[in-house]
Parts: structure tokens; sequence; C-alpha cells
């Protein structure tokens, strides 16, 4: 009994969270960004404000589960981007690949994603997994720990493990280049949320990648 008990509890969590996260997604869609609030989120769920601050911990949170919806592009696509791959570092480039192509369409959702300020409260991927569970059954079981991490270097170093197993990257050098490589992608997407860019969406994605490949190989033939 105390099972069903918290299972259901778990199911009306998972169907709240769903109701201001679709609100939440419709008015980026319709309004976009600036014109986010509780409020507006509150009355199109059909639900009061303080309700929302039982499922979320504030309106970033909330915005952040509403824009990773978005990224689903990103994931259903990264199986078909990795299947290329015929070494673990070309894999791991690839895997950049996709990420700046669907990220440079949509810089400020993924901005919301992996950069904005969350305050203090940590982001709990797994919670948003559990809203929409089926979006990690394509996934090796090496590359779901990345997709659960909120954080892009953290996830970039998930990304090196099986290059460092198979010594394309040494372990003491592994943190530094993916704190690199975050920063060599948030630099372009920086510069297509500010519309400071001329690149076209593939351009910036070649561009990046190639200084993503660059920084690697400089310290893989050191």
């Amino acid at each position: 009994m105390k099972v069903q008990t918290e299972k259901n509890k778990e199911t009306q969590m998972v169907r709240m969270m769903s109701y201001f996260i679709n609100a939440t997604a419709e008015i980026i869609d319709k309004e976009g960004f600036d014109q986010i609030t509780i409020r507006k989120i509150a009355d199109l769920a059909g639900y009061n404000s303080a309700t929302i601050y039982n499922y979320f911990e504030d309106l970033s949170h909330l915005i952040f589960f509403a824009s990773m919806s978005y990224v689903k592009k990103y994931t259903d696509a990264l199986s078909q981007y990795m299947e290329k791959a015929r070494t673990p570092l070309e894999r791991y480039f690839l895997i950049w690949e996709c990420f700046c192509k669907y990220s440079f369409e949509s810089p400020k959702i993924y901005y919301a994603v992996f950069s904005a300020n969350l305050g203090t409260h940590p982001i709990n991927m797994t919670k948003y997994y559990q809203y929409s569970p089926t979006d990690l059954v394509a996934f090796p079981e090496d590359i779901k720990p990345m997709l659960l991490e909120a954080n892009l270097s953290k996830r970039t170093l998930i990304a090196f493990n099986q290059c460092i197993k198979e010594g394309y990257i040494q372990e003491t050098d592994a943190e530094q280049i993916a704190e690199r490589h975050y920063l060599i992608w948030q630099g372009m997407l920086t510069l297509f949320i500010n519309n400071r860019s001329t690149y076209s969406i593939d351009e910036a994605t070649e561009i990046t990648v190639n200084h993503i490949r660059h920084t690697t190989h400089l310290k893989a033939n050191l």
C-alpha cells in the first residue's frame, strides 16, 4: 500500500510539472523569453502562482525545464551523429558537432539550459527525465550520465571517458580540456545571442568544432 501511495505521489508530481512546463513552453513559442512571468504561467496552466513553487525552486528553474523540451531535437539527432564515429575521439567531436548545430539554431534556449544563472539551487536533470523518460532510451549506457548532467564542462568530461580509457587523452589533462571546449562553445553562442555573428549555423558549427579539434590535439600530442 505504501509503495502504491509513493507511486501515486510521483505520478502526480510529474503530471503537475508537465502542466507548468507546457505552459512555459507555450509562452516561449508565442511571446518569447522576455515575456515569461510566474503569473502568466500559472494562469495558462490553470493554477495559482504559489502552486508552482511546490514543484520548482524558482522561475529560472521552470524556464530551464521548459527549455529542455526544445533540446530534445539535439538528443534525438545525437545517436545518428555518433554512429558515424570510427574511434572514441571521433565520437567526441561528433557529439560536439551535433550540439553546436542545434544550439546555434536556438541560442537563447541553450543559454537557458547550459549557461543562465540558476542561483544556488542545483539542477536535477533526472527530475526532467522523470517527466519525459523515453528521451534516454536510445542512448548507450556510457552516454546517459552525460545527458543527466546540467553542467556543460562536466558533460564534456563525461563524453571524454572513453577517450581517456583508450589513451587518446591523459586523465590529468581532461578537466582542463573540457573546460576549454565549453568556453569555445560559449563564445560562439554569445555571438549568436547578441546578433554579433555573421556566420551561418553550419559555418559557426564548423569553426567551433575545428577549434575544439585543434585544442584537443594540441594536448593529445604533447
